[in-house]
C-alpha cells in the first residue's frame, strides 16, 4: 500500500506518494475569467451548444406569462407566416446569455445593461444554438477597487450558421484575489483516500 503526505509545490495543494515516482497534484477546475483576463478584441467561442425543443419553448413561454399562442398553439403556429410554432425570442436571448457565462461572467456579480438586442432570424424547435462573444470595452471601477467593468458583444448562430440573435452586455466582474471572488469549495473532513497509481486504465 502506498502512503501519502500533504505538500505544497509552488503554492499549489499537492498530494505526494511516498513510494514510486508518482505525484498527484490537485488542479482547480475552470474558474472563469477575472477582470485582468479580458483583452479588448478577444473572441470567445462558447463551448456548449443547445438544441431547443417544443417542451423548452412551451414551458418558457408559459412560465414567463407570455400569452402569445404562436409559441404554444400548433394551430396558431401553422397559420402564421412561418407555418409552425416560433420559439419565443426571450428564450433565445436567455440561452445566448447562459452560453456565454462560462467565458465572460462566471466571476461577475452584477449585470449593468443589455443594449442593441437584435433577433435577426427565426428559431424553431429542433434548432441548435451556439454563441460567441467579443470583448469590446474594459475599464476600472472608480467605486469598487476590487472589480472592473467589461463590455462584450455576443452573437448566437443556429446549426446552419445563421445569426439568430445579437446583443451587447456590460457587467461588473471581480479582479483576481478579490475577497468576494474566491472559491467556496469546502475542505473535506476526511483526506483523499490512498489510491495506488494504476499502470493502465481499467486495471
Amino acid at each position: 500500500m502506498f502512503s501519502v503526505r500533504a505538500a505544497t509545490i509552488r503554492g499549489r495543494s499537492t498530494t505526494v506518494w511516498s513510494e514510486g515516482r508518482s505525484t498527484v497534484t490537485v488542479q482547480p477546475g475552470w474558474q472563469g475569467r477575472f477582470y485582468e483576463d479580458f483583452e479588448i478584441g478577444d473572441v470567445y467561442r462558447h463551448p456548449l451548444g443547445r438544441t431547443v425543443d417544443d417542451t423548452d419553448n412551451t414551458w418558457f413561454t408559459l412560465l414567463t406569462m407570455n400569452t402569445n399562442q404562436a409559441h404554444f398553439n400548433e394551430q396558431v403556429g401553422a397559420g402564421s407566416e412561418f407555418g409552425r410554432r416560433l420559439v419565443v425570442s426571450t428564450l433565445t436571448l436567455a440561452i445566448a446569455i447562459g452560453q456565454s457565462v462560462i467565458d465572460v461572467t462566471q466571476n461577475a456579480f452584477a449585470n449593468l445593461g443589455l443594449d442593441a438586442v437584435k433577433f435577426s432570424h427565426p428559431v424553431f424547435a429542433g434548432d441548435t444554438l451556439w454563441s460567441e462573444s467579443q470583448v469590446i470595452a474594459k475599464r476600472e471601477s472608480a467605486s469598487r477597487p476590487e472589480a472592473g467593468i467589461v463590455g462584450v458583444y455576443t452573437r448566437t448562430l443556429n446549426q446552419d450558421g445563421d445569426i439568430v440573435c445579437s446583443f451587447e452586455r456590460t457587467f461588473y466582474v471581480h479582479k483576481k484575489g478579490a475577497a468576494r471572488g474566491v472559491s467556496r469549495f469546502p475542505e473535506a473532513k476526511e483526506p483523499m483516500p490512498e489510491i495506488a497509481p494504476r499502470t493502465r486504465a481499467g486495471s
